[in-house]
């Protein structure tokens, strides 16, 4: 079986994939065809997941040190998880998330090693920069690492981390428009302790304010709008996520095509992929907010207009 991926950029504002699982559909069906590397933006869709068994769930840091070759990625299933939750949290909003993890555990079987509250506040802000991505501030990412570490000593496999927001998206969002204003924030943080740790790592926002909407919003982001907690999505992901190692797993060398939108190619990658004359297919339908394309930044990919339009390309695999 051929070994893909499927990237979505996070806080790009990406047209598919940019708000809640709204590129899952298109990541299931690759992923019926080939073995899947996807970034948790493409899957994650708050108290829904579009993650299959064929997907390895793999985050931004480890992601691009995979692909310079730095890392390996050993198929897992049934990882330990620890939760770390900030202490920002007000004590009814962690009972929300503590009750959610129960439920997770139960319905999904999935092995939960426990959690901890960190020591200090982390301090989250976010906020969109001249680019128009999203991006932020932490002011206290060692007291994430901290709890990680205890829960990591306890036997996680994986590290959830959960920390306050101090506010929800804005209506443009909600209407479809612009980019997530917290995907930024998110990655800093993942990407944070993914490399202090290397150990599968992703994140969930919490707001304080956890009633769900009763206004019809746009279809792509509505799993955000009908759950007080979007910690379900990164459990179920970080459940299969794959063990992460210097060697003797999949290795870039084993990716035979990536797939990516089509104007926001500096990342790393796209770079890397194109170093080693892999095959690199960029997507015009999914627009994200950045103008780097193939005119203007790389050359050797190949140009599609639709997602579907890789899917029908049976020579692949």
């Amino acid at each position: 079986m051929k070994t893909s991926a499927f990237i979505v950029p996070t806080g790009v504002g990406a047209s598919i994939g940019g708000f809640a699982g709204d590129a899952g559909r298109w990541a299931r069906k690759f992923a019926e065809k080939c073995r899947l590397i996807v970034n948790p933006n493409v899957v994650n869709a708050a108290c829904f997941s579009a993650i299959t068994p064929n997907m390895l769930y793999v985050e931004g840091y480890i992601l691009d040190e995979f692909f310079k070759g730095n890392l390996t990625l050993i198929p897992s299933k049934n990882n330990k998880i620890g939760i770390v939750f900030d202490k920002a949290i007000p004590q009814n909003i962690l009972n929300v998330h503590i009750n959610t993890v129960n439920a997770v555990e139960t319905v999904y079987d999935i092995n939960i090693t426990g959690w901890e509250v960190t020591e200090e506040e982390a301090g989250v802000e976010f906020f969109i920069d001249k680019s128009g991505a999203s991006t932020g501030n932490v002011k206290n990412l060692s007291a994430l690492k901290h709890s990680a570490q205890k829960l990591i000593a306890k036997g996680a496999d994986a590290i959830a981390i959960v920390c306050r927001f101090p506010e929800e998206q804005g209506d443009d969002y909600a209407e479809g428009k612009g980019v997530d204003p917290v995907g930024g924030v998110e990655a800093i943080i993942s990407h944070y302790i993914s490399k202090e740790l290397l150990i599968p790592c992703a994140h969930a926002p919490a707001f304080d304010d956890i009633t769900i909407t009763v206004d019809i919003v746009d279809k792509r982001c509505s799993a955000e709008y009908i759950t007080p907690t979007f910690l379900p999505c990164i459990l179920i992901g970080l459940s299969q996520a794959p063990k992460i190692a210097p060697k003797g797993g999949i290795s870039v060398n084993d990716v035979d095509f990536l797939v990516y939108p089509a104007d926001c190619l500096g990342g790393i990658p796209v770079l890397e992929m194109g170093k080693r004359n892999k095959k690199i297919f960029v997507v015009n339908e999914n627009k994200t907010v950045l103008n780097v394309t193939k005119t203007n930044f790389f050359s050797d990919c190949e140009v599609v207009n639709t997602y579907d339009e890789i899917l029908k390309n049976e020579g692949l695999f």
